[in-house]
């Protein structure tokens, strides 16, 4: 996501990772379009999203306050 701009639920991009497995063997894909379908969003699996991810995620609390606390310290 951080490269690409791709955020994929990890199991819809196993047609990704095929590719990547092929182009690191003998298949050459220089001049040649090729499509993966990822049908799956990567917030579906926000565990695996704060893993990987430079940011750190926090939580909190669901109230409007808490929230705009916290987002004024991020822009500050």
């Amino acid at each position: 996501a951080s490269k690409e701009g791709v955020f994929a639920e990890p199991a819809s991009a196993a047609s990704m990772a095929g590719v990547i497995k092929l182009s690191q063997e003998t298949h050459e894909f220089e001049n040649k379009i090729i499509v993966c379908v990822i049908t799956g969003n990567g917030l579906k699996d926000p565990d695996i999203a704060s893993e990987y991810s430079a940011t750190k995620l926090e939580e909190v609390n669901v109230d409007i306050n808490t929230i705009a606390n916290v987002l004024k310290e991020v822009i500050s």
